[in-house]
């Protein structure tokens, strides 16, 4: 008889989960439950549908047809709204009792909504699901945006709408743009592509209140008074697990879910992946390591040995058409040096964080092309003392065969140098400076 598995949640995580077990057998009977009404979707790649560059059915992963060739039972557009541990079921909206053997967590996670006097007037939105891609979408050409949040989600809404004739405002707490992600160099290159596509951004600007009119917003308040009409305000200032179901569970719950090595929560018949778990203090909101929980997951509900092991990660993302990548460490600090590289017409920046004869940090804007080699050297902790004064150009001035993505620029470069002037140091394009 085979065993009876109920998942809460159609994410991206979860659908992972099921194909791996769908991959090795029959062994469970799955019920799914989705509180959006429709199975998943990949949501990274909404950006691109409010973009209008695709539709919504090109970033749809999983359809009726692969949920019913497996025969899984789809409950989307409703929540479970309650466990029985002892019993082992789960309550449905409509008061289905269901009974399970595995239960498995994919809740994700909710977006944050700064508690602003009037963040719960009309036109106040989260970017975070079909819905709010839909509302942006239906925004008219001319009408104003205020987008608080400058980070990725906040200015893929930004780029989104303005693709499509909206007038956008970005507004960010913070010195420079995704700085998470960017050092304040890269930040202002990135900047500066929005404001070339007519996007006006403002940082270091912190909102007061939402104004509003007949119940729906009409401009957001500045703390210096400024005041920035809108018909919509999207909120994207970030995420937070959503756990509330767990917690009424009496489930083990941090800041997420929190679960061991095989992805196990408190309850060794519930499992939990994706955005809403918490593993070893940390919460996870990338791609690979979700899908590295869901192998987990999926070797556990199948009785095989099987380990989460957490990676130190890098990012390599593309805004409004500008390549990103970063890595490691990259802030400032006693006994670390930076080498950096700039070429301003090609908009292109690339910067590494030295300590000793090691690289712990890399920023790269424009050119990603040799990201996987700088990332190499930061995960094997590589010395680099030997090739320090080519490290820059990348892998294709150290022996190896990658692209190399400057050649003029940095033959140039070197020769001047190698001519016994100092260009390395005093051309505008290259710098080396203490951090």
């Amino acid at each position: 008889m085979r065993k009876r598995l109920i998942v809460i949640g159609a994410g991206m995580a979860t659908g992972r989960v099921l194909e791996r077990l769908f991959e090795a057998g029959d062994d469970y009977d799955v019920t799914l439950f989705n509180a959006e009404p429709r199975g998943n979707y990949d949501r990274i790649m909404l950006s691109p549908v409010l973009a209008g560059e695709k539709l919504f059915e090109d970033i749809v992963t999983h359809d009726s047809g692969w949920y019913e060739s497996h025969g899984v039972t789809c409950r989307f557009g409703e929540k479970v709204v309650q466990i029985d541990r002892v019993a082992k079921t789960v309550t449905a909206e409509n008061g289905d009792l269901l009974s399970y053997d595995k239960l498995l967590f994919g809740t994700g996670s909710n977006p944050f909504m700064i508690p602003l006097p009037g963040h719960e007037l009309d036109g106040v939105i989260a970017y975070r699901d079909f819905e709010d891609t839909e509302r942006m979408m239906a925004m008219s050409e001319g009408s104003k945006c205020v987008v608080i949040g400058g980070g990725l989600l906040g200015l893929e809404a930004a780029a989104g709408m303005a693709a499509r004739g909206v007038d956008v405002t970005v507004v960010h707490l913070m010195g420079h743009l995704m700085e998470r992600q960017l050092d304040e160099a890269a930040g202002y290159l990135l900047r500066k592509a929005l404001v070339d596509k007519g996007i006006t951004v403002i940082c270091q600007a912190n909102s007061k209140e939402i104004l509003g009119e007949d119940g729906k917003v009409r401009a957001l308040l500045l703390d210096d008074g400024t005041e920035l009409p809108c018909d919509l305000l999207v909120m994207a200032v970030g995420i937070r697990p959503n756990v509330a179901l767990a917690q009424n569970a009496e489930l083990r719950v941090g800041r997420g879910l929190v679960v061991n090595d095989q992805m196990v929560t408190s309850d060794p018949d519930i499992l939990a992946v994706g955005e809403c778990v918490e593993h070893r203090g940390v919460l996870f909101g990338l791609v690979a390591p979700l899908y590295d929980q869901a192998e987990v997951v999926a070797r556990t509900l199948l009785g095989l040995d099987a380990v989460f092991e957490q990676r130190e990660l890098s990012t390599k993302l593309k805004v409004t058409g500008c390549d990103l990548f970063s890595a490691g460490d990259f802030a400032d600090g006693e006994g670390r040096e930076s080498i950096v590289f700039r070429d301003p017409s090609r908009g292109i920046y690339r910067r590494l964080v030295i300590e000793g004869t090691r690289v712990v940090g890399a920023v790269m804007y424009g050119d990603t092309s040799d990201s996987g080699w700088f990332y190499g050297l930061i995960k094997s902790n590589a010395d680099i003392a030997e090739m320090r004064d080519t490290l820059i150009f990348g892998p294709s001035y150290q022996g190896v065969t990658p692209p190399d993505p400057f050649p003029a620029v940095a033959a140039s470069l070197l020769k001047s140098s190698s001519a016994g002037g100092n260009g390395l140091i005093k051309n505008e394009n290259l710098e080396r400076r203490a951090a």
